[in-house]
Formats: structure tokens, sequence, C-alpha cells
């Protein structure tokens, strides 16, 4: 009699519960590697009096499914809105195939949708572009809301640095760089989601399959900031320089090659150059947005 090992019969109920369940809700009948689903069912999980291994491991299998995407729906109600239910119900499938849930918090689970949906943008179609960025925002505030923070360093104790001195940016800190300028319109589409949730009590939306009607929005480079503040998220809007000068914080670059980097992209006089960037640190320094690096990481980096 052959036996199976308590990890082959994890892998085994872990490939089964994360295959993808039919149009009709049901477990497939055949297993991603082309087995009867009936036979891997039968070969881990016993029947019982009412139910048989397929429809016992159907459970779990529909319970999985139901909890990644209802998590995904719920971190990204704005990209929902934008490409409609129908789209957004086949785009999450495709990218937890992709990118299957690997933590144990479901909290991660979102964390690759923006890139991946680069190169898949059959989902979003027309609105391909503007479906990245609103995916970037909601991550961002995802991020931004959990994220740690540290003791924030204040504007005397930065103006005793040099060009060579090392900061940090707030690990809740989110700098996004946008191709529209979409910000309001997830500000407006999570207002309205909310305000819907409160007069239905429960919302039920399934035949709300179209995108939604949305107001011209044109091209424009932006650039964003996605803070905390007293536990709640909000989104800033960022000149070209000061976008680039915080990233080039985040990124280690010595303060100086920062500050640099910054300058030479906000196309400004030399001469305005000096209080540009005062303005810039005064402002982060009163958002709590600087702080101290973490000595073993900058060790590692030099």
């Amino acid at each position: 009699m052959s036996t199976i090992s308590l990890e082959q019969i994890q892998r085994e109920m872990a490939a089964a519960v994360m295959t993808p369940l039919t149009p009709d809700d049901n477990m497939r009948k055949e297993a991603p590697d082309g087995r009867s689903m009936e036979r891997v069912a039968a070969s881990f999980i016993a029947p019982n009096s009412r139910l048989t291994s397929f429809e016992r491991l159907e459970i779990y299998n529909r319970q999985y499914w139901y909890r990644v995407l209802g998590a995904l729906a719920e971190d990204f109600p704005a990209l929902r809105t934008v490409i409609g239910s129908r789209a957004f119900d086949a785009m999450s499938v495709g990218y937890l195939k992709a990118h299957p849930s690997r933590s144990f918090t479901l909290r991660n689970l979102g964390g690759q949708l923006a890139s991946w949906l680069t190169t898949n943008q059959h989902f979003a179609a027309r609105r391909a572009d503007l479906a990245v960025d609103v995916a970037r925002i909601e991550w961002a505030f995802v991020e931004a809301f959990d994220g740690a923070e540290h003791e924030p360093l204040t504007l005397e104790q930065i103006a005793t640095l040099d060009g060579g001195s090392y900061l940090a940016l707030q690990p809740h800190l989110q700098l996004v760089e946008l191709t529209y300028p979409v910000d309001d319109l997830v500000l407006n589409l999570h207002k309205q989601e909310k305000r819907q949730a409160t007069e239905a009590g429960v919302k039920h939306d399934e035949d709300d399959h179209a995108p939604a009607k949305l107001p011209p929005i044109r091209r424009k480079p932006t650039y964003l900031a996605a803070h905390r503040v007293d536990y709640s998220v909000y989104y800033l809007r960022l000149n070209r320089g000061e976008f680039h000068t915080l990233r080039a914080i985040r990124a280690g670059r010595p303060l100086g090659e920062a500050i640099e980097a910054g300058v030479t992209t906000a196309r400004v006089p030399a001469a305005r150059r000096p209080q540009l960037v005062r303005q810039w640190f005064t402002a982060w320094a009163e958002l709590g947005w600087i702080c101290a690096p973490d000595l073993d990481r900058l060790v590692r980096s030099t």
C-alpha cells in the first residue's frame, strides 16, 4: 500500500484549493495536470455520510476563491469601478493565478497587481493606462496605512548635515509616479463607494458589469505622496523636483546627490534653487517625513 507524506498532502491540497473555479463557481473536474479531481480529492480526503471526497474539497476550493477575490475587491474598489465588475473579476482570477497568496495575511495580496496589470492590459481595454494608475494609488493607500513610523528629524537637525550625509524617509510615505492626475478621481470613487454601502446597508452589484462613466481625464505626469497622519491616509501632489529628491533619498543616495537629482529636474534658474530646496525641506520636516537612516542598511550599501 503506497503512503503519502504530510508535505505531499499539503501540496496536493493547496494546488487543488488554488485551482480557479468554473464560471458557475464549481470545482473543476480536472486538476491543472490533467488528473481527475475526484481521484485527487480521494487521495487525501475521506468521504463522510453526506459528502463525497470531491464535494468536501470543493467547499475549501470555493471558500479560498471567495475570500481572495473579496480581499482584492476590498483593496481596489476604485479600480473595480473604473474597469467594471465583470472585467475586474476576470482580471483578479488572472492575477491570482500568476501571483497566488503566499503570505499568512491577505494584506499583501495586491502587492504586484499594478505591475502585473502593465503587462496584462487587455483586462482594462481602453482604460489600461488609467487603470494602472488607479491600482498604484490604491496600493499606496494600503502601504501608507500599514507602514511603520520612525522618529522624525527636525528642520534644525537636518540643517546640520552636509552633502555627504544620508537621510531616510518614513516607511509609511509612498511615492507614486502617475501618467494621469487620477488622485481626485480615486478619492471621489472611494467616497461614492462608502456612501452607497451606507445607504444600501449591503451593496448588491451583481448586475453592475459596465465600467463607470468618468469625466474627461487628459494625460499629465503627476507626482504623488501618500502618507499617514493620525491613522488616516492623505494624498499630496508634489512637483517634479521634490519628487525626484525624495525618491533619491529613499534610494539611499547622499544628500547632495539627492538634492541635485531634484533641482536638475525642477527646471528653475540656479539662483532660485537654494530657496526652493529650503521650501521643500521645511515642508517635509513639518510633515515628519524625514528621519535618520537605518545604520545597518547604510553600512551594507557603502
